[in-house]
């Protein structure tokens, strides 16, 4: 049996950086990362396309948090130790210079994640962090004043062990065995599929101001939405998604959302297409987009609103002018399932929050057994929060190894 001083169970984001900080912090203890794949990191080198997005340009604690609709309570302290600077000047000590991009998201200036790979290794290997893989865990349990932990090939043991194995239910299990609650896993980050004709044509349009309400529920977020082949997307409908993912799921993604696509109410959206009406008289409706809305998108509210191709604004009458408002400002869309968005694959669940003490990752149930990264059931909105939460964790449960 091979014996550490630390065994981080998960080669992903949050194990690596655990690795290299508590090496670097204290260089005397014998570290090792399990991982179960054949390869390390596999999440980082697919994460923001390709080009891995370390982090959001979000500098100030509280902010920040309430960009978690799980955690957002419990990461304020952490923030306050690690965030969205300290990362950045971590990354960039090490030769991996950053930029900031216009929606605050934040990359390797080389635009590919294989720089924050090759960055992580080379620390890794600085720091004598042995790697292995191919090495998944069937157990781990307390032993007088050690760890042990069987692998499929391989028994080790540690003084202290940390779990930054994602969502992974198999090591959800073992930790329920070990008293943990878990909190039932349900997908995060997902678009919306609509099958409607006001949209089926017009995949690629985007509306830039859009508010979407759940309808029968306090669910309600504003920002971009795109029409997709499968329905809608965007940080309008993903924000749902995200602060509603455990009520979406009770519904079975069976739901009616409205979505107002100018921002107005409907007597503003009405008094303006009145005004309309007189200044653009010899105009037609259709070929006339009002309220900076992309043209495709008002056309196809137009059609519904039961107006033809050749109406002219004059001829709009009371009943035609309060559909296109309705349409506007109150659209209507049934949900009928979800989809993944892109690679970046979220759920929320897993160790209940009350189980974690949060000044050190430390678990409230067993010494010396730690967490990082997505297994606490903390979750966050696609730009790089997610990993933000994983360096923070990770830096955090280092400082504190040794304490």
């Amino acid at each position: 049996m091979k014996q550490y001083d630390v065994i981080i169970i998960g080669g992903g984001a949050a194990g690596f950086f655990a690795a290299i900080n508590i090496g670097e912090l204290y260089p005397n203890l014998n570290i090792a990362i399990l991982e179960r794949g054949k390869d390390v990191l596999g999440k980082v080198k697919v994460s923001g396309g390709g080009r891995c997005n370390v982090t959001h340009a979000e500098f100030v604690p509280q902010e920040l948090t309430s960009y978690y609709p799980r955690g957002e309570k419990e990461l304020l302290g952490p923030f306050h130790t690690f965030m969205t600077g300290d990362t950045m000047e971590w990354f960039e000590n090490r030769g991996v210079p950053l930029k900031i991009e216009e929606d605050g998201r934040i990359f390797p200036t080389s635009n590919n994640s294989q720089t924050i790979i090759d960055c992580f290794l080379n620390e890794a290997n600085k720091y004598n962090v042995e790697v292995l893989t191919n090495q998944s865990v069937t157990s781990f349990s307390p032993i007088k004043d050690q760890w042990e932990v069987v692998t499929k090939s391989n028994q080790f043991s540690a003084k202290k062990i940390i779990v930054a194995t994602g969502s992974n239910p198999k090591i959800w299990s073992f930790l329920q065995q070990l008293g943990h609650t878990i909190v039932k896993p349900v997908p995060s980050l997902f678009t919306f599929n609509i099958n409607d004709n006001r949209i089926k044509d017009i995949p690629g349009v985007v509306a830039q101001n859009v508010t979407v309400k759940v309808i029968g529920t306090k669910l309600e977020s504003s920002g971009p939405l795109l029409i997709t082949h499968w329905g809608m997307s965007a940080p309008a409908i993903l924000k749902l998604s995200a602060f509603g993912a455990l009520e979406l799921a009770k519904k079975d993604y069976k739901f009616n959302i409205e979505v107002n696509f100018i921002n107005q109410d409907v007597e503003d959206a009405l008094s303006n297409l009145k005004m309309f009406k007189q200044d653009l008289s010899k105009k037609t409706v259709l070929k006339s987009a009002q309220f900076d809305m992309p043209k495709r998108l008002w056309q196809t509210l137009v059609l519904a609103a039961g107006i033809t191709e050749e109406t002219r604004w004059a001829d709009l009458n009371k009943s035609q002018l309060d559909d296109l408002a309705h349409q506007l400002t109150t659209a209507i869309f049934k949900v009928d399932g979800k989809s993944t968005f892109k690679e970046e694959f979220v759920t929320a669940g897993g160790i209940d929050l009350k189980e974690v003490n949060f000044k050190n990752y430390q678990s409230k149930l067993h010494n010396n057994l730690y967490f990082a990264g997505e297994i606490i059931n903390v979750d966050a909105l696609t730009g790089g929060f997610n990993f933000q939460n994983a360096w923070t964790g990770a830096y955090i449960v280092a400082k504190n190894i040794e304490a």
